[in-house]
C-alpha cells in the first residue's frame, strides 16, 4: 500500500520532461560502472533514478535563469543560453558518478564508493577533479533533491510483489525467477524507449501517435508498478509458463492493474527479447 501510493504520488508530481535522462546510452554506462565498483542490484538503478530526477532540476533551474536574465542580458549582462548549456556538459559525467557515489552510500552494502576510487576513474577520463570538487558535486545534488535521494526503485516494487506472491501461495522457484526478474529489469532499463513505444502503438491502436498521445502516455513509461507486474510477468512466462495466467490474476487482484495491460507489457518485453512479432 505504501509503495502503491509513493507510486501514485510520483506520478501525479511528474515533470514534463521524466524520462530523457534514462536514455540508453546513460543507463548503460551508470550499469558498467556500477559492476566494475561491485555494487549491488539496488545501488545501479538507485542512481539511474537519482541522475534522473536531478538533471531535471537542474534543467528546470537553467531554464528558469535563462528566462530571468533575458532582461540582463538587454542590459550587457547575464549569461547566454549556450553557456548555460555548457554547464550541464561539461558536469554531467560528474554528476553520474556522485550519483552512484550517493547510491552505494544507500545500498547499505559494504563495498561504498569512495572519493579516491571516483577521483582514479574520473582521472581515467582525463578529467582533473579535486576530492573538494567531488564533495561539492555530491552536495550539489543533495541540496537540490533537498535530500530526498532514498526513492524507491523498481527493483523494490518487483521484490516485494515476489514476497506478495509468494504469500498468497503462488509457489514458484523463488531463486531462478528472481534472478529472471533482475535480467528483464536490466533488459528493460536498456530497452526503454523500444519498449514502450510498442506499448503506446498498441494503447493507442496507432502506428504514428500524435505528439498529445505521446504526451499522455508518460505516466505509463514511468509507472513503476507497471513495470514492476510486467516484468514479474514476463519472468514466468518464460521459465514456468503453465502458471503464468494464475500469476497474471494475482497481480492484478494485488495491484489492480488489468490482465491485458499486463499481458501488453509482456508482449512488448518478449518481442525484444526472442527479437519476434510473436512470441
Amino acid at each position: 500500500i505504501h509503495l502503491a501510493t509513493e507510486n501514485e504520488q510520483y506520478l501525479s508530481e511528474l515533470s514534463d520532461q521524466a524520462g530523457c535522462f534514462k536514455e540508453t546510452r546513460t543507463v548503460e554506462f551508470i550499469f558498467l560502472l556500477s559492476e566494475k565498483w561491485h555494487l549491488d542490484e539496488s545501488a545501479r538503478y538507485q542512481a539511474v533514478e537519482l541522475l534522473e530526477r536531478f538533471m531535471i532540476k537542474q534543467v528546470e533551474q537553467i531554464c528558469k535563469t535563462s528566462r530571468e536574465n533575458v532582461k540582463s542580458r538587454e542590459q550587457g549582462q547575464g549569461s547566454s543560453w549556450s553557456s548555460l548549456k555548457d554547464q550541464i556538459y561539461d558536469t554531467f559525467v560528474l554528476r553520474l558518478v556522485s550519483c552512484i557515489q550517493l547510491a552505494s552510500k544507500l545500498s547499505l552494502h559494504y563495498n561504498i564508493v569512495n572519493s579516491d576510487t571516483a577521483l582514479k576513474f574520473l582521472q581515467s577520463l582525463k578529467y582533473s577533479y579535486t576530492k573538494q570538487e567531488l564533495l561539492e558535486s555530491e552536495l550539489a545534488v543533495l541540496k537540490s533533491l533537498h535530500f530526498q535521494i532514498n526513492v524507491s526503485t523498481p527493483l523494490a516494487y518487483v521484490e516485494l510483489l515476489l514476497e506478495v506472491l509468494g504469500h498468497n501461495g503462488c509457489l514458484l522457484p523463488s531463486k531462478p525467477l528472481h534472478q529472471m526478474c533482475m535480467q528483464l529489469l536490466d533488459f528493460s532499463y536498456l530497452m526503454r524507449d523500444s519498449i514502450y513505444d510498442i506499448l503506446l502503438k498498441i494503447a493507442t491502436e496507432n502506428s504514428t501517435p500524435s505528439k498529445l498521445q505521446v504526451a499522455k502516455f508518460l505516466t505509463v513509461k514511468e509507472d513503476f508498478m507497471l513495470l514492476a507486474v510486467g516484468i514479474i510477468s514476463t519472468s514466468v512466462f518464460v521459465l514456468n509458463p503453465g502458471h503464468w495466467k494464475q500469476v497474471v490474476e494475482h497481480l492484478n487482484y494485488i495491484t489492480g492493474i488489468t490482465s491485458q495491460s499486463i499481458l501488453e507489457f509482456s508482449y512488448a518485453v518478449l518481442k525484444h527479447v526472442v527479437g519476434s512479432a510473436t512470441p
